[in-house]
């Protein structure tokens, strides 16, 4: 059995409401949702602290747990919600399910297909740990990114890290970034203590790239602009989505 879960707290404060915030039409969080109804995954958990979410994500066919006050601050990690929340499947499931889809419910950009190709890449290949969505940022590579130490723009990395780097933003070669739409993980990958490293711990240590373009989790108000651009693109309107037989919005 696949399930998925998402996760989604009440209490963004860089962007309040976030994860209810309307997208052509419909509140951001219906978008995962709308890629798990799509894909191969049998069941939908729902962790969040907060009863709007909870009412929205039930009526998209959401089964609810309850995240516990420690896990609904903004100093909570999203890696104790989410194995919070897989423990809690376990119990309801009796077993462990084959494989879980983890998502943000401000996270917006998956590409239609790109969930089931993370399943079929895993059957396929058990030493894998998971499969997770990546986006090409060369813009925003080691070599550019800077600290403000003593009020002086200081590099992050030092450059002599880099080979035959210039001001060309490809010269350091590709910068993929996991962007914090999708990840396909192996209930092995929940055992962070073994299996699990910063920022990500629960994606394993041997993951697959799911490569697209674009992606990202909204957390601040100016990138609304840039999801809205990428799901138009991707074939989402006020009236349709890019998926056969399912109408805008509607529970499948």
């Amino acid at each position: 059995m696949n399930v998925a879960l998402m996760i989604g707290r009440g209490g963004s404060t860089g962007f309040p409401g976030k994860n209810l915030f309307k997208l052509l039409g419909r509140p951001l969080m219906d978008y995962p949702l709308l890629a798990a109804k799509n894909a191969r995954v049998d069941r939908l958990f729902l962790s969040t602290d907060d009863e709007a979410i909870a009412r929205n994500g039930a009526a998209q066919g959401c089964e609810l747990i309850t995240r516990p006050p420690e896990l609904a601050t903004k100093e909570a990690l999203s890696e104790d919600a989410f194995r919070h929340g897989y423990r809690e499947i376990v119990k309801r499931l009796g077993a462990e399910p084959r494989y879980v889809v983890l998502l943000f419910a401000n996270g917006a950009t998956i590409a239609p297909g790109l969930m089931d190709a993370g399943f079929d890449f895993l059957d396929k290949n058990p030493d894998f740990d998971s499969a997770a969505s990546v986006s090409l940022y060369n813009m925003f590579s080691p070599l550019r990114a800077r600290k403000i130490i003593d009020g002086q723009v200081q590099p992050f990395i030092p450059p002599a890290f880099f080979e035959n780097a210039n001001c060309d933003r490809d010269s350091q070669g590709d910068s993929w970034f996991v962007d914090c739409s999708l990840f396909v993980v192996r209930p092995r990958c929940f055992d962070y203590e073994k299996n699990g490293d910063v920022p990500f711990r629960w994606i394993g240590r041997k993951v697959h790239p799911l490569k697209q373009w674009g992606g990202c989790d909204i957390d601040m108000r100016w990138q609304v602009g840039q999801v809205e651009f990428w799901l138009r693109e991707h074939g989402f309107t006020e009236t349709s989505t890019p998926y056969a037989g399912t109408p805008a919005g509607a529970s499948r």
